[in-house]
């Protein structure tokens, strides 16, 4: 990061570091707070490649769609590479556009992928098969697919449930997930359970002056 950064201000490029390495902290627990950082960094340094992704990546994830695909449009343009291709593909779902997704699969970009990109890119494809109606074709689309990475593996095994589920048969759909824990597919294994400290010390120093 600090590579690409070498042509900003000793001083703007710290700053855009720091709001960078913020974005990626906040993404999973705070995708909001993590675009807000990003949309910083993207002010004071718009023409570089990272910061474009980042600015794109924190987009997606915060479900505005229409300006992640511009972003990451912006950083395959700015650096050659086809590696959000995965994410451009969503995002085209997230605009309700299941046809455009499809088609960037079948596009030469889609060749550069590695094996966990086109894994990702054909799960993104099953959901544009589902969001057409098309459950046969989406479970198919998932048939070639395996990988001894546990959580691409589980992607995959959540896409077929899906697919399954839209077929109606809910207990294949079941046994496609079978051997993998929830976290594993991202699930909430149970709700929490927020306490207010505060209150319990008012309640506390209540009692005592009682």
């Amino acid at each position: 990061m600090r590579g690409r950064l070498r042509g900003l201000s000793k001083e703007n490029a710290e700053q855009v570091g720091l709001h960078l390495v913020m974005a990626g902290r906040l993404l999973d627990t705070d995708p909001e707070l993590a675009y807000a950082h990003a949309a910083v960094a993207v002010r004071r340094a718009g023409r570089i490649d990272i910061v474009r992704e980042a600015a794109g990546i924190t987009a997606y994830r915060t479900g505005r769609y229409a300006e992640a695909l511009r972003e990451l449009r912006t950083v395959r343009r700015l650096n050659g590479s086809s590696e959000h291709l995965p994410l451009m593909a969503d995002c085209e779902r997230g605009l309700g556009r299941p046809d455009r997704a499809i088609a960037l699969a079948s596009s030469p970009e889609a060749s550069e992928l590695d094996a966990e990109g086109t894994i990702e890119l054909t799960v993104v494809v099953s959901g544009a098969r589902l969001d057409l109606e098309d459950p046969e074709a989406a479970l198919a689309t998932l048939a070639p697919l395996s990988s001894p990475d546990r959580s691409v593996a589980a992607r995959i095994a959540q896409a077929r449930a899906l697919a399954l589920e839209a077929l109606g048969r809910p207990d294949e759909a079941a046994r496609a997930t079978e051997g993998f824990s929830p976290a594993e597919l991202g699930e909430v294994e149970e709700d929490l359970v927020v306490v207010d400290l505060a209150d319990e010390d008012e309640a506390e120093d209540a009692e005592e002056a009682q």
